[in-house]
C-alpha cells in the first residue's frame, strides 16, 4: 500500500484511539481525531441514549475540525466504536463531509461484545465510490494481544511500511 495514509478515528473511552495509534505506528501517515463540536455526555448512560437517538434519526453532528487536503490521501483508515451495530455519528459526519472517490477506505472498530456489526457495510454505503478493504474489529482496547492482532491484519492487507 503506497501513497499518503490517513488514520482518522472517533473515540469516547480511548479504546479506538489506542488502536488508531497502533495502526499509525505501523503504516505511518497522519493521525486525525474526529471530534464533534458538541461533546457527548460524560455519563455512559446519557451518552448511550443520545447516540441511540442520533443513529435512529440518521443525525450527523457538526465536527470540530476538518482536514484541509483530503485529496492528498490515497488510503484512509477509519476507526469507530461500534455504537448500535454501526459507526458513531461523528464518523458518519466525517465520511459524508469528504469525497473519498477512488480512495481505499479501511474500517476498524472497537466494541464491547457486538463485533463488527454492520460497520463495514455502512462505511461502504457512505463511501460508494471508494474501495472498502477488509475491516478489523477488537474487543475493548484489545489489551495484551492488540498489537499482534493489528499487525496480523495490516500484514494481510499489505499495509505495513
Amino acid at each position: 500500500m503506497a501513497g499518503q495514509v490517513l488514520v482518522a478515528y472517533f473515540t469516547r473511552s480511548g479504546n479506538t484511539r489506542r488502536i488508531a495509534n497502533l495502526i499509525q505506528r505501523q503504516v505511518g501517515g497522519t493521525l486525525h481525531e474526529i471530534q464533534p463540536e458538541e461533546p457527548y455526555p460524560a455519563s455512559y448512560n446519557a451518552c448511550v441514549e443520545q447516540a441511540k437517538k442520533e443513529i435512529r434519526a440518521g443525525y450527523k453532528p457538526a465536527l470540530r475540525s476538518g482536514l484541509e487536503d483530503i485529496e492528498a490521501y490515497d488510503r484512509i483508515f477509519v476507526g469507530s466504536p461500534n455504537w448500535w451495530n454501526t459507526v458513531a455519528p461523528p464518523v458518519a459526519s466525517f465520511l459524508s463531509q469528504y469525497d473519498l472517490s477512488g480512495k481505499s477506505v479501511v474500517p476498524f472498530c472497537t466494541h464491547g461484545g457486538g463485533g463488527l456489526g454492520r460497520i463495514g457495510r455502512d462505511i461502504a454505503r457512505l463511501c460508494p465510490n471508494s474501495t472498502v478493504l477488509r475491516s478489523f474489529e477488537i474487543y475493548g482496547s484489545g489489551r495484551g494481544d492488540a498489537q499482534a492482532r493489528v499487525s496480523a491484519w495490516l500484514g494481510e492487507l499489505g499495509a505495513i511500511r
